[in-house]
């Protein structure tokens, strides 16, 4: 895996220890046990709060006047610790929804539960799509 700003720490982290907010992308999938990222939430969590550091340190640059250039940089060391923050994300998914839907697939036939890992290999390329076009 690719080390970013907010895994090296960066001289703008320090998260406020307040939880980073995010928009969600349409209805939250049905319980099944869990999500992919629920073993290593508290890291995650962890992660963003360096992210949210790197963002508010990005105002403090912009109220104290820092240079264009400066600020510039950080930004894409913010963005690249977001874009690799959301390849480890949607890694868990594949590997833990995906996945899993797979396996009960195989376990009910593939007819029956064929639709529901289509489904989910649907969601993870629109996904990727999205992570494309940022």
């Amino acid at each position: 895996m690719t080390t970013t700003a907010a895994d090296t720490g960066s001289p703008l982290e320090g998260g406020t220890g307040s939880e980073a907010s995010g928009q969600a992308s349409g209805p939250a999938p049905e319980s099944h046990g869990g999500h992919g990222y629920a073993k290593q939430k508290d890291q995650h969590l962890k992660r963003l709060r360096r992210i949210e550091g790197q963002v508010r340190g990005l105002q403090r640059m912009v109220e104290e006047d820092v240079y264009c250039i400066d600020i510039l940089t950080q930004v894409s060391a913010s963005t690249k610790a977001l874009q690799s923050f959301a390849l480890q994300l949607l890694e868990e998914h594949l590997r833990h929804c995906v996945a899993s839907a797979a396996v009960e697939s195989a376990a009910q036939g593939e007819t029956e539960g064929g639709s529901e890992v289509d489904a989910k290999v649907a969601e993870a390329t629109a996904a990727i799509a999205r992570l494309l076009r940022t």
